[in-house]
This record gives C-alpha cells, structure tokens and sequence, in this order.
C-alpha cells in the first residue's frame, strides 16, 4: 500500500469583478485571489485490485462521500487521462474549511486530490496537472498553483502575482452558506452593474509595493449583501470586511481579537498569506 499526505489551503478572493456572462453558462472573471493558512487535509492511500474502486470518507456530515464529491470526479479524472487500471483508491478528507463559503474547500480538496495522486504515480507534468484542473472547476487551478494570483476567464487561468504578506481574519455567519449558482444568478438580475476596475487598481498597487486594502471588492457582494441580514450584521460590526467569492464568508486584513458580533458568527483568527498551494503535509 502506498499512503501521502496533502494539505490543501483555502483561497479568499481580494478583489472579484465579474466580466460578463459566457456561452457556456459560467460567466468570465476578473478575480485576484491569495492562499491562506486555512487548511483541509486529505490521507490518500492506495493498493492494488481487480479494478478501479474509489472510497471516500471524512469528519464532516455536510459533504457526500461519492461520486458527487469533487474528490471522487478528480480521482476519475486522473485515473482515465493516466490510464490506470486495477486500483483501490481510499481519501479520508479532513474539513476545516467551512462549506459553501466562498473559500475554495470543495476547490482546494479537488486540485489536492490530482496533486497527492501524480505524486504517487509521478504521471503528468505541471502544465497538464492545470489542463486536468481546468477540466473540474473554476478555483482548481489556483488552489493548485498558489500564493497570490490574477485568475480570469472563469477563474481556470492563471497569472502568479508578487508576494503580499497580510494576517487576516475570516467572520462566517454559522448558518448561511451562499452557493455560486445563487450569487452570480442575483447579479444577471441586477439593472445596474459597478465598473469599479478594482482589479487593475489592485494589481497597480501590488505591482508598486502599495496597500491593496482601499481596493478590496467583490461584485457578488454587490449581488447579494441586500437579501440578507447575516452579512449587513457583519458589514456593520466591521465596516472594512469584505466578502469572499460568492460568500458567505466575509474576512478582514488584521488578526481580530475582539468583536461585537455574537455567537451565531464563526471568527477564524491568527491566519496569514501563504505562498503556496496544496502540497505534501
């Protein structure tokens, strides 16, 4: 039996500006998006057998364990384009990141799943481990190549961005999760649509060594942050928060070490950047 270990961090989105609406039904982005050290783990391990058989298990009652799982797809994915036969698949999938939260869990476990296994089988370069992640999901690519990144299309295409170094603070209220199904179809429907081009003020600020707070942004903030009163608690508490992704996470650029909100608020504290993806642990 071979056995690896992979950390695998979740992703706040800096700024997130949406382009327009593709062909396809995703819609195109503008999106600079940094790793933090907020980790899930996953412990792959695999034997031989008579054919391919996937086992998932995990910690968490909010997740399915088959073939729903993004976990379960990348293991399919990477088995077929490698062309393995007769192998017993097991992932335990340790969650720390809250789920439907706009962090990347689902994201950041799908590109780990590809990393741990081609390090096992040693099957594909680094370009065509991002061709595989290109095919699963919008956030794969950045989970899998790390740090600080420009991420546009629908999230798949990647540029590496200067190193920031920030602490920051995630405040997810308990019982709200907002899919990206949800928040993007609440911005379509909006009449009025920001042009604020935060994403090349940001990219201006990083490029020159300037704070990158006064440009923090997010359209699918914009999109939703009327329709529930969990987020405007937030935003009232902390004015400088700013939602990640389709939410319902917001974070702040500092280590929170008090705040007004009360218990029906998750506060993760005493995380930082982090220069890297999903790796070995």
């Amino acid at each position: 039996m071979k056995q690896i270990k992979i950390k695998c961090p979740a992703k706040i989105n800096l700024t997130l500006e949406v382009v327009n609406k593709r062909p396809d039904g995703f819609h195109n982005i503008k999106s600079i998006m940094q790793m933090i050290s907020l980790y899930d783990y996953l412990i792959i391990k695999i034997k031989h057998a008579g054919e391919n058989k996937i086992s998932l298990s995990g910690n968490s009652d909010e997740i399915p364990y088959n073939e729903k799982n993004l976990v379960y797809k990348a293991c399919e994915l990477f088995l077929k384009e490698a062309g393995i036969d007769g192998v017993d698949i097991e992932i335990n999938i340790e969650k720390n990141i809250p789920i439907s939260a706009g962090l990347a869990g689902g994201s950041t476990n799908g590109a780990g799943t590809i990393f741990g296994l081609n390090e096992i089988f040693k099957t594909f370069n680094k370009s065509e481990l991002n061709n595989l992640c290109a095919q699963l999901g919008s956030d794969l690519n950045v989970c899998l190549n790390g740090g600080c990144t420009l991420a546009t299309s629908r999230g798949e295409v990647t540029e590496p961005l200067p190193v920031i170094e920030k602490e920051v603070t995630l405040i997810k209220p308990i019982n709200l999760g907002i899919s990206a199904k949800e928040a993007y179809t609440k911005y379509s429907l909006k009449t009025e649509k920001p042009q604020n081009n935060m994403t090349e003020k940001m990219l201006e600020a990083i490029n020159n060594n300037q704070d990158i707070e006064p440009f923090l942004y997010n359209d699918l903030e914009y999109a939703v942050f009327g329709d529930y009163s969990e987020l405007q608690v937030i935003k009232k508490a902390h004015p400088n928060a700013v939602m990640s992704g389709s939410g319902s996470t917001y974070f702040v650029l500092e280590n929170l070490k008090e705040t007004k909100l009360n218990t029906d608020y998750l506060i993760i504290n005493n995380l930082e950047f982090i220069n890297d993806g999903v790796s070995i642990a």
